[in-house]
């Protein structure tokens, strides 16, 4: 009922229902950034892009820039462009052969682009020269790229991830998510549990970027 009194309020206020629902969810919007954090940031996209043009223009008479080609790559990456990463990653890898998170990011783009054993291969390799780079991110992203098809070993991978960050929301939400793809509906329901109380244990400063994992384990509970 507050909602429906709020709305009123605001088209009263404004003399347009449409513009009522517009000012309700930029409001929902700021409200869900400062404290909730499910929907995904509209600056950064801007600020990725903006970074991403200046460090192109950069490479076209810095050809040799491996700092640019990396710091390149990671943006293309966090823009899902995995198949341009990865050539920009390649150049880099001969130069950088003892950086563990090069291999890792290879690897990720590889699993990205369905060539699930080459990118497993370069990730185990960066995972060999130092098993926590990345803070054991590359236990999740092995455990969601071969949930579908090898569902035993999604689970392994998931369960590394979950003892280099017992603090995960996301590991222990994801751990249920292959468990209910493989029929282990209990085993699911649990992980999802754990969800929850892992997000309750932890301090306020670091709920924010893991409450959209226990939302989502609270609905799927």
């Amino acid at each position: 009922m507050s909602k429906f009194f709020l709305f009123g309020i605001i088209t009263w206020l404004t003399g347009s229902p449409l513009m009522a629902l517009l000012v309700l969810i930029i409001l929902y919007y700021i409200l869900d950034r400062r404290f909730i954090g499910i929907l995904p940031s509209m600056t950064a996209p801007l600020k990725r892009n903006s970074r991403l043009r200046e460090l192109r223009n950069h490479l076209r008479t810095h050809v040799h820039d491996t700092a640019a080609k990396l710091e390149t790559a990671r943006l293309l990456i966090a823009k899902k462009k995995f198949r341009e990463a990865e050539q920009y990653l390649r150049q880099v890898q001969p130069i950088m052969e003892d950086s563990a998170e090069v291999l890792y990011e290879l690897g990720l783009c590889r699993l990205k682009q369905g060539d699930l054993p080459d990118g497993k291969e370069w990730i185990e390799r960066g995972l060999e020269m130092n098993p926590r780079v990345a803070y054991g991110d590359p236990y999740l992203r092995l455990g969601e790229a071969f949930a579908e098809k090898e569902p035993e070993n999604a689970v392994h991978y998931l369960q590394k991830f979950r003892e280099l960050n017992s603090s995960s929301c996301e590991a222990y939400y994801r751990l249920g998510q292959i468990y209910a793809r493989m029929g282990k509906q209990v085993e699911a329901k649990e992980a999802y549990r754990e969800t929850v109380e892992v997000y309750r244990s932890l301090p306020k400063y670091k709920r924010r970027s893991e409450r959209r994992f226990a939302l989502l384990a609270s609905f799927r509970r």
